[in-house]
């Protein structure tokens, strides 16, 4: 009887330890570290922007197991350097920088887009009507939009070098003649014409079939390759990211403003009206398959137009340089 008086106060002690030790083992348990990432964008802080800055400020990124940090871009700031360095896993691109890189023979590829549509465009006077309306006209080019844009709208209206004058981020010589038409960003000349009551009209290029996307996201492949699952989760983060900004920009334009505090509250809601008159995140084939996406008959047009324009060379495996396995699925939709 004492025997199994004491075999049961064992049996107790142990049952008891037991409890004790599940009720704290959850606490002790090692958290799961979130995987870091690295993204830098492709100028000062702005709308453009703000779906990454969303995803930050609203805990998007670390939901999805991600511990992010989203760099501002800038003149001094060579991305595609830092990329190919592994200073930074992500940034922004642009198709032509990916496919100019690929012919040099750098693993970069371009995971998923924000938006449809480059944002590059021509800024008039009024009384144009069209981009064919611009024979008669000075147009002012940027060194960049010379290997860029610049060779397709020459070609596609036929238009001349003798037109051009290089932009120098000037405003005035556009204000003073109205002869004269220059580049612009929806967001940026535009608004800066609005604040000196000039009326003024903006031209998308992409309207009349330039091809390339604007404001992707661009990794270098051999991160890609070791790190798939996080940047998939990464790139559905950041489209969720967009989505939530385009309706409640509020989180992300508060982190905007604390990296760039140049940018004002009245220039930030002139960029998101402009890109949702635009269409930019849900247009094109977004409307069909999500935001985010990239497909191969725009990459190709991109490609072609390069090729003819004598800006890239054939042999470039243009297909090395997207992929839409991080997208197709998602079907993120505005």
């Amino acid at each position: 009887m004492a025997k199994a008086l004491a075999l049961s106060r064992v049996v107790r002690l142990l049952e008891g330890a037991a409890a004790t030790f599940l009720s704290i083992a959850p606490l002790s348990t090692p958290a799961v570290a979130a995987d870091k990432v690295t993204f830098i964008t492709s100028w000062f802080a702005q709308a453009e922007h703000g779906g990454f800055y969303q995803a930050k400020a609203t805990g998007l990124y670390e939901k999805a197991g991600l511990d992010v940090t989203v760099r501002m871009g800038g003149p001094q700031v060579n991305a595609m350097q830092l990329l190919l360095a592994g200073e930074t896993d992500l940034m922004i691109g642009y198709d032509l920088q990916v496919l100019k890189a690929l012919e040099q023979g750098l693993p970069v590829v371009t995971v998923a887009t924000s938006f449809q549509y480059d944002l590059q465009g021509m800024m008039t006077h009024p009384d144009v009507q069209s981009l064919a309306d611009l024979r008669n006209k000075t147009i002012l080019v940027a060194t960049s939009g010379r290997t860029t844009w610049w060779p397709w709208l020459k070609a596609k209206y036929k238009y001349t070098e003798e037109q051009t004058k290089p932009y120098t981020f000037n405003l005035q010589p556009f204000f003073a003649d109205h002869d004269t038409v220059q580049q612009a960003y929806p967001s940026s000349e535009p608004f800066q014409a609005k604040q000196k009551g000039v009326p003024v009209k903006f031209f998308l290029f992409a309207n009349d079939g330039y091809p390339p996307y604007g404001t992707t996201m661009v990794a270098n492949r051999n991160f890609v390759d070791k790190n798939r699952d996080a940047v998939a989760r990464f790139v559905k983060a950041s489209l969720e990211g967009w989505k939530n900004y385009m309706s409640d920009p509020g989180p992300g334009n508060a982190l905007i403003k604390a990296d760039n505090a140049k940018m004002s509250d009245e220039q930030i809601a002139f960029g998101i009206e402009r890109m949702k008159a635009l269409n930019v995140l849900g247009g094109g084939d977004a409307a069909t398959f999500g935001i985010g996406i990239v497909t191969e008959a725009r990459w190709k047009a991109t490609y072609d137009f390069a090729v003819a324009a004598g800006l890239l060379k054939p042999e470039v495996d243009w297909r090395a340089g997207f992929t839409d396995r991080f997208v197709k699925n998602l079907k993120l939709m505005m």
